[in-house]
């Protein structure tokens, strides 16, 4: 056999040479998934602090008691999925309790979170998600 013939069939190093190749490629996906997750995660988070917000702020009897109500119950439920923002803010829209005896009123919290994703690696810095949900005052209740 030629000996050039011998070199062409000798694929020793390749192995090592394609796993530099296909670990760089890899670590990137799962930041990315990571990334991707934590992005879902705090996106959930915050429709279901605003669902509460807005349902908290629509059981108070005064436009007064809505927003800190509002405010106390999207703070309760960041904590209990154990979402860590490094901003929120929590809107409320009373004009809902204006409405005459006997007609609708809603109440509409909107929530906003600023979610750090630098510590996951993946070369982001911040994502900010918002949600807003709408609550009916019941249109009986004295207000």
């Amino acid at each position: 056999m030629a000996p050039w013939r011998r070199d062409l069939a000798d694929d020793s190093g390749r192995i090592a040479l394609e796993f530099v190749l296909w670990v760089p490629a890899v670590l990137v996906f799962f930041a990315l998934a990571m990334t991707a997750g934590r992005i879902i995660t705090a996106d959930n988070a915050v429709d279901a602090a605003a669902a509460d917000a807005a349902r908290e702020a629509s059981l108070a009897r005064t436009a007064g008691q809505a927003h800190p109500r509002a405010v106390a119950a999207a703070q309760a439920a960041f904590a209990e999925r154990k979402l860590h923002c490094s901003s929120t803010s929590v809107t409320v829209d009373t004009s809902g309790f204006s409405a005459p005896l006997g007609a609708y009123g809603a109440v509409t919290a909107r929530v906003r979170c600023t979610v750090q994703l630098a510590d996951l690696g993946s070369g982001f810095g911040s994502k900010t998600v918002e949600s807003s949900f709408t609550s009916v005052i019941d249109r009986y209740r004295q207000r």
